[in-house]
């Protein structure tokens, strides 16, 4: 979360897409860990799209401009949940953190069991 909040306090300082990409992505990465926190027994396809759902309805309700909804928004915890506007832009970043999540994922379940060269390719299938 540090990281993503330092790619926008800090995006004139960085390439000009880390600046205005990172951060969406670098917040996703979070909601895909939470979702297999709260679901460990989902396989890591599963937990990628139950992350991307929930991101994407995230994103979607910033079309909603209810007064409440905004006034919420405007909190400092409401906009970094809730975000401030829709962006296209940012469903491919959440795609993105969600994807870096779960293929983290799948390297590490990888390495913890010892695989060798040739499971490789099958433990990443699934």
């Amino acid at each position: 979360m540090g990281l993503g909040l330092a790619s926008r306090r800090y995006a004139a300082g960085l390439p000009a897409w880390v600046g205005a990409y990172a951060g969406d992505a670098l917040w996703a990465l979070p909601v895909y860990w939470l979702v297999g926190a709260l679901q460990p027994g989902w396989a890591v396809r599963r937990r990628a799209l139950a992350a991307g759902i929930f991101a994407t309805g995230i994103e979607l309700s910033q079309l909603w401009q209810a007064p409440w909804l905004q006034a919420l928004r405007h909190t400092t915890l409401g906009a970094l949940v809730l975000g401030q506007g829709f962006l296209w832009s940012d469903l491919a970043c959440y795609a993105a953190g969600i994807a870096v999540g779960a293929g983290l994922e799948k390297v590490v379940r990888w390495a913890a069991s010892g695989a060798s060269a040739h499971s490789a390719a099958k433990h990443f299938r699934g």
